[in-house]
């Protein structure tokens, strides 16, 4: 079973897997996704501001959050 892209940022992201999470950002097809990590990724290594690093986590999970409403379900075959 292949599991979406935008499962594996949530999981990744909510469990500070940031090795999985830059893995996921050069392999997904999604840009846009992929944008928002590498935005979160670099506030969180190089930022000293706490509320840039808040701000693109926050942005990251939202898009992820919208992106999985409009993504179609997979049927699953027998």
């Amino acid at each position: 079973m292949d599991i979406p892209d935008y499962d594996k940022a949530l999981y990744y992201t909510l469990w500070g897997q940031w090795d999985d999470l830059l893995v996921l950002m050069v392999r997904t097809n999604d840009d846009m996704l992929s944008k928002k990590i590498q935005h979160f990724l670099h506030a969180y290594h190089y930022s000293l501001d706490q509320y840039k690093i808040i701000d693109s986590h926050d942005s990251l999970l939202y898009y992820i959050d919208h992106a999985m409403k409009y993504t179609p379900t997979v049927a699953m075959e027998v």
